[in-house]
């Protein structure tokens, strides 16, 4: 059966996509701690899986490994880098550049893990410029021009929840493909595009549960 899809990219479900990030993550502690080999138990153990979702999910690249030794560190953290595509840094653009899109826009850990963020945009740029950003803040008019000129694919979306889909429908309609979404709102796009939500209310809400 053919597990790519028509844009010859492996067809991994999106669960599988996740913990193929925590994999990689966890090869890379392994690999500054100078092990050459992992065994399934080893890496799922540190995945926080089990061994028969972590042998499912590496079988998406084929049969490699040896038996009684293990995965190659370095090898399987190329694999995995390449189809997360990481060989090089994926630009970003973040929408919203208030307080919490500031605060992100100041996070130094993105280029550790393959991202770039190249340009923010707001209602009001030179307010943001004011809270301290060293990238570029355009007005949220040039949006559709810099996507296209930059050839952008993701973006981080920051903004009060009733301008959410109006200006997530800009950046689809620009050819942006990935949103991670801060605004706590459903919001609707064409099957091509993925949205991944962050609500922070509601994962408090969730932790609130177990406090006692």
């Amino acid at each position: 059966m053919d597990s790519t899809d028509k844009s010859g990219k492996l067809d991994i479900p999106k669960k599988a996509i996740y913990r193929l990030s925590i994999y990689y993550r966890c090869l890379q502690k392994l690999n500054s701690n100078g092990l050459d080999t992992v065994s399934s138990t080893t890496l799922a153990r540190a995945a926080g899986v089990k061994p028969a979702q972590l042998r499912k999910d590496l079988a998406y690249f084929g049969q490699f490994g040896t038996r009684g030794l293990g995965y190659p560190v370095d090898l399987l953290a190329s694999i995995i880098r390449e189809t997360l595509g990481r060989e090089r840094l994926q630009p970003v653009i973040l929408v919203g550049a208030g307080n919490l899109g500031s605060a992100l826009l100041r996070y130094h850990g993105f280029e550790k893990e393959g991202f770039e963020v190249i340009a923010a945009f707001d209602a009001d740029p030179q307010a943001s410029r004011a809270r301290g950003i060293n990238i570029p803040v355009l007005p949220v008019a040039d949006l559709e021009n810099f996507i296209t000129e930059k050839s952008v694919k993701l973006a981080i979306l920051c903004v009060p929840v009733e301008f959410a889909q109006s200006i997530v429908n800009r950046l689809v309609a620009a050819g942006i493909q990935g949103v991670l979404n801060f605004s706590p709102i459903v919001l609707e796009v064409t099957p091509d595009v993925t949205v991944n939500n962050v609500d922070l209310a509601l994962e408090l809400e969730h932790l609130s549960y177990f406090i006692r």
